[in-house]
């Protein structure tokens, strides 16, 4: 009799391991997937709010929808008519001026190495074969077959994520009513307050890019202008998205005006990187604190953190959705689990004896 109750237990074991199994595989195949339309749920709460306001001013959701979609794609529209003109302009300029910039780069940096004329040529001769490779490797990279099937993804992959945008702002209601089924019946206030405090912070995450995404652009733009640093305009752009990849981003943008500026003088490279430096510390830990302050109270290394991890496993796209995950888990765990503690009554000692600043007990 044992042995034939037994039996089940061992098949259910089996089965579960095997469920188990598909379940890893699943969410090894699809996380791309998850990734994606997490990136569109993230846009579609950001953009909710405008469209929320309209709809308590009874303006059908479909129509609010409509007009803030209309809105974005206007903006956008202008952005582009206004910039990518002049961008493309600096972009060829300054593509057909690199084997200049690296010569001249070439001479700089062998310059320093006056002492050692074995060191000096050597660089010479591998700046030189550098630049004199720079063209071919720009007409790989311009192959019609490769621009034409990354074109193609792009646009298959921004198609989907907008339908998915529009799809939630039009009739999310349904989405939320299954989000809240879901729910064991004790913890679905605790659920809903969460998301909704995700949302609030996901909000603010977006307008403080926008906000020190702004600031950082005029000042990188008219800073590098001034000094004199080709394309200006192409950097000042790319320090527009610096500040979703948080902390990190404006030093990844900073490389290539500094490399640049190099190739005409080492004070102008020095006077660049100072620049992105008091930038990027001056918005990072000043005006992008007090914009996102209201909403998100993420401590900067928990956002570094996560940044970095999601990087490591998905590459940009994980970057880009780092701090809104990051909203997410803390909204998530503070309401379910730091709601339910209290804190100890003598919690700020027992902050200052982990800092060392309290008196030790013998």
């Amino acid at each position: 009799m044992a042995e034939r109750e037994a039996a089940p237990v061992h098949v259910r074991a089996i089965w579960t391991a095997v469920g188990a199994i598909i379940l890893l595989w699943f969410l090894a195949k699809f996380t791309g997937t998850f990734i994606l339309f997490f990136f569109a749920l993230v846009l579609a709460i950001s953009m909710n709010a405008p469209v929320a306001a309209l709809e308590r001013r009874r303006v059908p959701r479909w129509a609010g929808t409509a007009l803030v979609v209309l809105g974005v794609v206007a903006v956008l529209a202008a952005l582009v008519w206004l910039v990518v003109p002049r961008l493309t302009e600096q972009l060829t300029a300054l593509a057909a001026s690199l084997p200049t910039y690296a010569q001249n780069l070439s001479r700089q940096v062998s310059s320093w190495f006056g002492d050692y004329p074995e060191v000096q040529q050597k660089l010479r001769l591998n700046m030189s074969s550098a630049a004199s490779e720079l063209p071919s490797a720009m007409s790989v990279v311009s192959r019609v077959g490769a621009i034409s099937l990354s074109v193609i993804e792009v646009v298959f992959l921004l198609v989907v994520v907008a339908s998915a945008v529009v799809y939630l702002l039009v009739d999310p209601r349904p989405l939320l009513r299954a989000y809240v089924l879901s729910l064991p019946e004790r913890a679905r206030d605790q659920g809903v307050r969460a998301f909704a405090m995700a949302s609030r912070m996901v909000v603010g995450w977006m307008w403080s890019n926008i906000v020190v995404g702004a600031i950082q652009a005029v000042i990188a733009t008219i800073f590098l202008t001034v000094l004199g640093v080709p394309g200006a305009l192409v950097w000042g752009a790319f320090a527009f998205f610096a500040e979703l990849v948080p902390r990190l981003g404006g030093y990844i943008m900073a490389t290539p005006p500094v490399l640049v500026a190099l190739s005409i003088n080492p004070m102008t490279a020095l006077w660049v990187a100072l620049c992105y430096l008091v930038m990027n510390e001056a918005t990072g830990n000043l005006v992008a604190p007090v914009v996102r302050g209201s909403a998100m109270e993420i401590h900067p290394v928990v956002i570094l953190f996560y940044t970095i991890a999601m990087a490591s496993a998905f590459g940009l796209v994980g970057a880009l959705i780092a701090t809104p995950l990051a909203a997410f888990v803390k909204a998530y765990y503070d309401e379910f689990y730091l709601a339910a503690r209290s804190a100890p009554s003598h919690m700020e000692a027992s902050v200052e004896m982990m800092l060392e600043r309290a008196p030790r007990r013998h």
